[in-house]
């Protein structure tokens, strides 16, 4: 398959700018996975597609407001470099090390290894330094910040959200909030895992009270989910690394639910990813470790029989993996006619698309 073969028509304005006006209100389409057919509903009707004896598991990786504006000091030998002083936008993706960070850098051609960038409040006092070590394609740098025990602090005092470039305004108060779901509990995002920000503490508790099992695992999300892909061919893709881990009452609840054949439904491509990531590499015990798992039509699902999930970017590995988990056995194709076939429904339906967008369950 080609890249090529993931397009569909999505009009500019189903492009969702803000989030609903009351979490927990976006319209849910469901699709059967064994045939392909459709039925509108919303996410509140979910703990009426779910029952006793289900598995949920839900990403509780913490977005971070990692968007910060800088400085450069500038070294006295680069003093007739550009803009010495200049306003940079610096966007951490990843943490590397301690005190390390992969981040974007715009515009990145004005900081170079050596230079010190720094970061004022709102009132012009510097709160954060970093020294940049590397230089990399597309405004990749590394960035060493001065080791400060308030870091996070910080970040939350002068940090804004990093909305996806497909909303085009700059963030407000409530995305503070809003872009972060409602479990959120350990911070490391550069991107909300989104399918989550459906759910409120009255749906996880009417879920609880249902019987329905609730667990959580840890996926850093990077920038690459935003990236556009840069292949032709589906074999040819390369996913970034990202961090994650699986916790002891979460390897254990996966092995019961996967021994007693009970359903295991994901909320999100995140929480898909690191399950299938585990089970390929046949670690479903307690750990942590890094995943660049690229699922595609062809891939078998070894953990998951349900999953949540947004409306994806045409052509984006995120809706190939949808195409995946849609397909029947050995009927790759089939799985992507159907996901598209999903979409179009969507799109004449005029949901609403993205990560402040509706959402599917497949089941």
């Amino acid at each position: 398959m080609r890249v090529s073969d993931f397009h569909f028509d999505l009009p500019e304005d189903l492009i969702a700018q803000t989030p609903p006006a009351i979490r927990g209100s976006s319209r849910m389409l469901h699709v059967d996975r064994a045939t392909g057919a459709v039925a509108d509903g919303y996410f509140s009707d979910l703990p009426h597609h779910l029952h006793a004896g289900d598995l949920l598991i839900l990403n509780d990786s913490r977005v971070l407001p990692a968007r910060l504006y800088a400085h450069r000091r500038g070294l006295a030998t680069q003093a007739s470099s550009p803009s010495p002083s200049g306003k940079i936008e610096v966007l951490l993706t990843q943490q590397a090390a301690p005190h390390t960070w992969s981040a974007l850098v715009r515009p990145s051609r004005k900081v170079q290894p050596g230079e010190t960038l720094v970061f004022p409040d709102a009132n012009g006092t510097p709160v954060l330094e970093a020294e940049i070590l590397a230089a990399g394609e597309f405004g990749d740098r590394t960035l060493r910040f001065r080791p400060d025990p308030r870091f996070l602090e910080h970040l939350d005092a002068i940090g804004h959200m990093p909305l996806p470039p497909y909303i085009h305004r700059d963030d407000a108060a409530e995305d503070k909030t809003r872009y972060q779901t409602v479990y959120a509990a350990q911070p490391g995002s550069a991107a909300a895992p989104t399918a989550g920000l459906h759910f409120t503490p009255e749906i996880l508790a009417e879920l609880r009270t249902k019987g329905v099992q609730i667990e959580t695992i840890t996926l850093h999300v990077g920038l690459g989910t935003f990236q556009p892909v840069r292949a032709e061919d589906l074999a040819d893709i390369r996913l970034h690394t990202e961090h994650y881990t699986l916790p002891p009452a979460t390897a254990a609840a996966i092995n019961s639910a996967l021994a007693e054949h009970r359903r295991i439904i994901a909320a999100g491509t995140t929480t898909t990813r690191t399950l299938e990531h585990c089970a390929a590499t046949s670690q479903l015990e307690p750990h942590s470790g890094e995943t660049s798992i690229f699922l595609s039509p062809g891939h078998h699902f070894r953990v998951i029989s349900g999953l949540i999930t947004n409306f994806h970017l045409p052509q984006s590995t995120l809706l190939m993996l949808v195409s995946a988990f849609l397909a029947p056995a050995d009927e790759p194709e089939q799985g992507r006619l159907r996901a598209l076939a999903a979409y179009e429904h969507a799109v004449r339906e005029r949901y609403r698309f993205f990560s402040y967008g509706d959402c599917m369950l497949i089941l």
